[in-house]
C-alpha cells in the first residue's frame, strides 16, 4: 500500500504491515512513486503513445534519453537492434548517427510487416539503415549480421525482440561476440520481472524475462559486467534510473 500526501509532503509505503514514511523530496520517495508510475504506465499502455520522426516507437522516453547518452559516449560505428516493429527505434538511432556525422543501424526481425518495411524504406534516414528479416538467433541470421561488420568497427547491440529468458540468453550468446570493448549489449524490458499478475502479463514473468537472462549470462561470461552506465550529468539527488530496462546494460570489459 502506498499513500501520497501532497499537503504534508509525505510518501508512506506499507510492507508486511509496517509503514515506512519518507519526505516527498527524498530519493526514497521518488523511487516509490516512480515504481508505482511505471506499473500504472504498463496497465494504461503509456508507451504506446509515442513516435519518433513519424514512426511509432514503443519505448519509455526515459530509456531512449538514457541510451542517447550512451551512444554519444561510446560513439559506435554500428548499432544492431533485434526487434524492428514499426521502426521508430531504428529511426531514432539513425537520426543520432546523422547528427554525430557517422554510424549506421542494422535492424533484425523475424517478421518485418510489409507496411512497416515500406514506411521505413521511404524514410529520409533509411540510407543508414539495413533491414534483415529472420529469427535473430538462427545461425544464418547471425552470420548475415556479422558479415556486415567491418574490421575495427565499434559495435553496440540492443536486444528488443522475443523477451523470453531462453530467447534473450540465445541472443546474448549469439551477439555478445560482436560487442566492442567498453561498448554494451542491452537486454530491454526486464521490467517484466515486476509485472507478473499485471494486465497483459504471464505468471512466469517473475523469472522468464530479459533481466534474468542478463543476470545469468554475466555469471558465466567474465568479459562482461552488468552495470548501469554512469550519468554524464547529474546535479540532482537521484541516481536510480526510472526504466523499463533494469539489469539490462552488459558492458564488455575485456576480449574473449
Amino acid at each position: 500500500m502506498i499513500k501520497i500526501d501532497t499537503e504534508k509532503g509525505l510518501v508512506t509505503i506499507e510492507n508486511g504491515g509496517v509503514p515506512e514514511t519518507h519526505d516527498i523530496g527524498t530519493p526514497e520517495a521518488f523511487s516509490i512513486i516512480s515504481k508505482a508510475w511505471l506499473r500504472s504506465g504498463w496497465d494504461t499502455k503509456y508507451v504506446y503513445s509515442f513516435s519518433w520522426l513519424g514512426r511509432p516507437m514503443i519505448q519509455l522516453p526515459e530509456d531512449m534519453f538514457r541510451i542517447q547518452e550512451v551512444i554519444f559516449q561510446v560513439k559506435p560505428d554500428v548499432i544492431i537492434e533485434t526487434g524492428v516493429a514499426h521502426g521508430g527505434s531504428l529511426i531514432f538511432y539513425a537520426g543520432l548517427f546523422k547528427a554525430m556525422g557517422a554510424g549506421r543501424v542494422i535492424g533484425i526481425d523475424i517478421d518485418i510487416r510489409a507496411h512497416n518495411r515500406t514506411a521505413i524504406e521511404a524514410h529520409p534516414l533509411f540510407d543508414v539503415i539495413t533491414l534483415i528479416e529472420g529469427s535473430s538467433i538462427e545461425p544464418r541470421t547471425v552470420k548475415e549480421v556479422a558479415a556486415l561488420i567491418k574490421p575495427g568497427e565499434k559495435v553496440l547491440v540492443m536486444l528488443d525482440s522475443n523477451h523470453s529468458k531462453a530467447h534473450v540468453l540465445a541472443e546474448l550468446e549469439a551477439y555478445s561476440a560482436l560487442v566492442s570493448l567498453d561498448s554494451y549489449i542491452v537486454a530491454a524490458d526486464g521490467i517484466m520481472s515486476d509485472l507478473a499478475g499485471a494486465p497483459r502479463s504471464e505468471a512466469d514473468w517473475a523469472w522468464n524475462n530479459p533481466k534474468s537472462a542478463a543476470e545469468d549470462f554475466v555469471k558465466s561470461h567474465s568479459s562482461f559486467v552488468l552495470e548501469d552506465p554512469p550519468l554524464p550529468f547529474n546535479e540532482g539527488e537521484i541516481t536510480e534510473r526510472v526504466t523499463y530496462w533494469p539489469s539490462a546494460w552488459l558492458r564488455r570489459i575485456k576480449a574473449g
